[in-house]
């Protein structure tokens, strides 16, 4: 069931993202405006921001029962299948669309559906390649960081190793896809400046979200615990650590 729904809101992840919200208007605050690197931002943030942080979680507590190993395992799996997907989007792109269905007509006048569905799901290339590297990179360090804190401090402390797994690899992966994706990108070539001012204020978020999830990983960690049984459960984590 971690699997599925690690696996779930990854794909979820990718698709929300081509949405661009403002947190603030959201909650009904005015923009933060935060002054970075030169540059006045608020929390503009992709859809996908929303559950990224509940895949670190799972990842988390998939690591705690089935080790390093459990977690490269889903990983690889959702890179695959995230990249089957997107192939099956670029083909379906490119499809002939039937005369009948490329103009519909809405309240707000027509609305060209073959322009939108590309505009929706092709996503760039350096988007799509950006997020996976960064994906991949920060799941590697996530599981690297939550496994060293456990060889030093045992059972104890599920907070540090779960949240400070989290912080470290959600640094790395909030500059890595705007680097690859907007920096390195041609097409766009953002200032480096301005690319690290945005990361910055993703990471803001991500820090606070991060942070607002420990009781959530506490919760998850107990009912894991209850359904699994004490035994089976000391088992699973010491087989974990031992893989």
């Amino acid at each position: 069931m971690l699997g599925g729904f690690f696996i779930t809101n990854a794909l979820i992840a990718e698709f929300v993202g081509v949405k661009v919200f403002s947190l603030e208007k959201t909650l009904g605050l005015p923009p933060a405006n935060l002054h970075i690197l030169g540059f006045y931002l608020s929390f503009n943030l992709t859809a996908g921001a929303l559950l990224w942080p509940l895949v670190f979680v799972m990842s988390d507590l998939i690591n705690e029962y089935f080790g390093r190993r459990g977690v490269r395992l889903l990983s690889y799996m959702t890179i695959g299948l995230i990249t089957y997907t997107f192939l099956i989007i670029f083909l379906s792109i490119n499809l002939v669309p039937a005369d009948f269905w490329i103009i519909r007509n809405t309240e707000n006048g027509p609305l060209n559906m073959e322009v939108a569905f590309g505009a929706i799901f092709g996503q760039g290339l350096w988007i799509i390649i950006g997020s996976l590297i960064a994906f991949f990179i920060g799941q590697v360090v996530d599981v690297a960081v939550f496994y060293q804190i456990k060889l030093y401090t045992g059972e104890k402390y599920l907070w540090l190793r779960a949240t400070g797994s989290t912080l470290i690899s959600q640094l790395i992966d909030s500059f890595v896809v705007l680097i690859i994706a907007f920096h390195l990108n041609p097409s766009t070539h953002w200032d480096l400046k301005l690319v690290l001012a945005i990361g910055i204020a993703k990471y803001i978020y991500k820090f606070l979200m991060a942070i607002l999830l420990t009781p959530v990983m506490y919760l998850m960690h107990a009912l894991i615990d209850r359904y699994l049984g004490e035994e089976l459960a000391a088992r699973l984590k010491e087989n974990a650590m031992n893989n």
